[in-house]
């Protein structure tokens, strides 16, 4: 993708609706049961560590993070990631995450947790947690709760349920 034509951007507050219908082409209705939404349905995710992917003025990829409690320690919760299928393989969800972690990481952040794939999210520092160590709400394979270190060692000693934070990390 040429640089030049993609724009990384901080989300803004009428990015909803357009973020909203991209979620509904990218995930469909079977979106609502998934980790992430669960924990949605009770908190706000942070605008200034979530970002958008626009070519021209098109809308085409959305990464936002929640922030939650694991135990009793301040994180967040990456996702949805999600990017137009005719833009996919194309660097768009990596250029957000990058964003969105370096956003998180100023401002001071420590641990991202998300649900994904490792071969995918292992390249931009993210790691398997053992089994166990963190418990989500909703259906959730266990092989596939992934974490980022912001701050190194930021993750060590870390476990338990995760919910909402509603002070914001």
């Amino acid at each position: 993708m040429n640089d030049l034509s993609l724009l990384i951007l901080p989300e803004q507050p009428d990015d909803g609706p357009a973020i909203e219908r991209l979620y509904e082409r990218t995930f469909g209705p079977g979106r609502y049961a998934r980790t992430a939404y669960r924990l949605r349905e009770a908190s706000e995710h942070r605008r200034d560590f979530s970002f958008t992917a626009r070519i021209g003025t098109l809308l085409v990829g959305s990464v936002r993070l929640l922030p939650v409690l694991i135990g009793d320690t301040q994180a967040l919760l990456l996702g949805p990631l999600t990017i137009e299928p005719p833009f996919r393989d194309r660097g768009i969800g990596r250029a957000l995450i990058e964003s969105s972690l370096e956003a998180a990481r100023k401002g001071g952040a420590k641990i991202v947790l998300l649900v994904g794939d490792e071969p995918y999210y292992g390249r931009m520092g993210f790691k398997k947690v053992e089994h166990k160590r963190v418990e989500l709400p909703g259906p959730v394979d266990r092989d596939r709760v992934l974490v980022a270190e912001l701050q190194p060692g930021a993750f060590e000693g870390v476990a338990g349920a995760v919910r909402p934070d509603f002070g914001g990390a």
